[in-house]
């Protein structure tokens, strides 16, 4: 069984790419990570107005989600291009703020939606840091059954990435809701956070494959391309493999968080209850496929979103599949996490011996996704930890 992403959401990812495509987001790296957040911001309302953050927000806060496939789609467009700043955490605020409901959601949902608001947050069991705390309009922290907006980004840590900022929120804040809905919301973010950022990872990991691909094509000894070598062959083959065993359980999860939403597994043809969504996908036989593909450029993305926001129109999507069976939502989202992450580093590992020494070079754009996969690989769930959720159930 593969899961076949649909027309509209194929176009849409074709949008994102070339939108992102002409965003020079190396430069836009380099400017973020200097602390110039300008040409960051600017992206991240481009990404606001092609409907990417809405896809976390309930529409009676002006978003089109929940929409998880779509989400995970777009996302592994991003990560393809390193876009800086908070994206894993914006679109798991959408999801805390709307389970915790209240004012908070009324003043800040629509503008994560539009793009207008860049939120970052910090959930208990995810370790102290808040992601680029200092770009955020706003920093949300959970404690027990309390959500907190932070008083400010609190204290700069050193990252792996220098485009991605780590600070440590301080105590107190102003309150923002409490009781169980905050804690039911909290799990809820942190599902989404995890989910995110495994698209991320695989979105990564697939760029970093392709310019290893194309460098090994160029680069000569013994008068032959590196990449006729047997075993660079193989050591790609193995990456590809790595990536391509990653993305069916990406989309599974997604399947997974959308059957949640619905508040239960929908039948074929259903979009589902309760939140009026569905898994966005058509089931259909056959051995799996590329899916969101590892090529950059016009044409190249092999995968898309729908979007209620620009071209396109909102929609629950055809059918949903099987998911990921008896694991359950959680579980799904940790095993896709890991996989995807473990797969983005060891791509970025294959990416560095490949390209030898120029490789360790910052004047190399490709050095950025080398700094990006291990920190995507351990935030929101380390590969133990995902483990040992999957294990757990």
């Amino acid at each position: 069984m593969r899961f076949v992403l649909t027309g509209e959401q194929r176009e849409f990812a074709r949008s994102l790419n070339a939108l992102l495509r002409a965003a020079d987001t190396p430069g836009v790296l380099r400017a973020w990570a200097a602390g110039d957040h300008g040409p960051g911001r600017a992206l991240w309302r481009r990404l606001g107005d092609a409907g990417v953050f809405a896809l976390a927000v309930p529409e009676a806060y002006g978003g089109v989600g929940p929409l998880p496939v779509e989400a995970a789609v777009a996302c592994a467009e991003l990560g393809r291009y390193a876009v800086p700043g908070p994206v894993a955490e914006t679109l798991a605020a959408g999801v805390l703020l709307a389970g915790a409901g209240g004012p908070a959601a009324k003043e800040w949902l629509p503008g994560i939606a539009s793009g207008a608001a860049m939120v970052s947050l910090r959930l208990p069991g995810h370790g102290p840091y808040a992601l680029d705390a200092d770009a955020a309009d706003a920093v949300f922290t959970v404690d027990g059954d309390g959500l907190r907006r932070a008083p400010g980004p609190g204290e700069l840590s050193v990252s792996a990435d220098p485009a991605r900022r780590l600070f440590r929120p301080g105590p107190g804040g102003e309150p923002v809701a409490g009781g169980r809905a905050v804690e039911a919301a909290s799990r809820a973010a942190g599902d989404w956070a995890s989910f995110a950022t495994a698209a991320l990872a695989l979105g990564c990991g697939e760029e970093l494959l392709r310019a290893t691909v194309a460098y090994v094509k160029q680069r000569r000894q013994f008068g032959v391309p590196v990449g006729s070598f047997q075993a660079v062959k193989h050591r790609l083959a193995d990456t590809l493999l790595g990536l391509e065993f990653a993305r069916p359980l990406l989309y599974g999860a997604a399947v997974e968080l959308t059957e949640e939403l619905s508040g239960g597994r929908a039948g074929a043809g259903s979009p589902g209850a309760g939140a009026g969504v569905g898994s966005g996908m058509e089931p259909a036989e056959g051995t799996p496929g590329s899916g969101l593909g590892t090529g950059r450029g016009a044409g190249s993305p092999g995968s898309g979103s729908r979007t209620g926001r620009g071209a396109g129109s909102p929609g629950s999507g055809s059918r949903t599949g099987p998911g990921m069976g008896a694991l359950g939502a959680g579980a799904a989202v940790a095993a896709a996490k890991a996989a995807a992450g473990e797969a983005g580093y060891a791509a970025a590992r294959t990416a560095l011996q490949l390209h030898g020494a120029i490789g360790y070079t910052e004047e190399l754009d490709l050095a950025w996704w080398l700094r990006r996969a291990r920190p995507l690989r351990d935030a929101w769930g380390t590969p133990s930890a995902c483990r040992a959720r999957v294990l757990a159930g």
